[in-house]
């Protein structure tokens, strides 16, 4: 009489333990790219120049000619939620050349023949990519106060702004990443990560409302993830600011596209080796 074949292990059983595993491998990954941070600390520094530069220049020249409708805000006011999202922008969209540096050192093999999952490898990246997005914001915080910006200091508008800084981070470094992969080398990602920049920044509501931009621009704008981070951060972030889609929306938007491009993340990063 042969005995009965083992039964298999309950299905709910078997999605928490990948669960535990990916969220596990994720957070080892990211401890590894936060501790580069933190060997150099100049790095914070540099990224604080753009940010001063757009608040300090930028927003007193136009806050004093008063050429773009803001409604009850101050130019300014209405600007450092738009140099917030700018700085993540700009700080995320260049992480996957870090990637690149990484297959050049071997490093990225390593990670590839591990048991790690694909997919816990690119979420892993990209929150350390939210993290690094933390100290942009922390930067823009404390020049707003010293601009006179009315900011939203309450734990729930903290918190707020500190998950949208994240979730916007981690999205634009995901995109990076699939960059990276797609053009494997580093000339053409500077180049590529130039072309996107600029773009995205001025196609969004970071330095005007969307309500003066041409119907053709509001429809790219729309388009465009970087709209909903700004849209999030202005309601969150100052006082009286409100955002034009609500703050549910924006982050549904970002999750959605975030969710879309790890997927697709995923399934390219081991052909980044290639």
């Amino acid at each position: 009489m042969t005995s009965a074949a083992p039964a298999a292990p309950p299905a709910a059983s078997t999605d928490l333990g990948f669960g535990l595993a990916f969220v596990r491998q994720s957070l080892a990954i990211a401890e590894v790219e936060v501790r580069k941070l933190s060997r150099d600390p100049t790095e914070l520094l540099t990224r604080a120049v753009q940010p001063a530069l757009w608040l300090v220049v930028f927003g007193q020249v136009f806050t004093r000619v008063r050429a773009i409708p803001t409604g009850e805000l101050s130019y300014i006011e209405f600007m450092a939620p738009g140099v917030l999202a700018q700085s993540v922008l700009f700080s995320a969209i260049f992480f996957g050349i870090a990637a690149i540096w990484e297959r050049d050192l071997g490093i990225i093999h390593k990670l590839l023949v591990s048991p790690a999952y694909r997919g816990a490898l690119v979420m892993g990246k990209a929150l350390s990519a939210g993290l690094r997005g933390l100290t942009q914001a922390v930067i823009v915080y404390l020049l707003a106060v010293v601009m006179g910006v009315h900011l939203r200091l309450s734990p729930p508008a903290l918190l707020g702004v500190a998950a949208i800084v994240m979730l916007g981070s981690a999205l634009f470094a995901t995109f990076s990443l699939i960059v990276a992969c797609i053009v494997k080398t580093r000339e053409r990602f500077m180049g590529i990560g130039q072309v996107l920049t600029m773009p995205l920044f001025f196609a969004s509501n970071a330095i005007y409302p969307l309500s003066i931009m041409p119907p053709w621009l509001q429809a790219v704008a729309r388009a465009n993830p970087l709209t909903y981070l700004v849209d999030a951060l202005r309601g969150l972030m100052v006082r009286g600011g409100h955002g034009v889609f609500g703050t549910g929306p924006d982050v549904a938007v970002q999750a959605g596209v975030f969710g879309l491009l790890l997927a697709v993340a995923a399934r390219l990063y081991p052909g980044l080796v290639r």
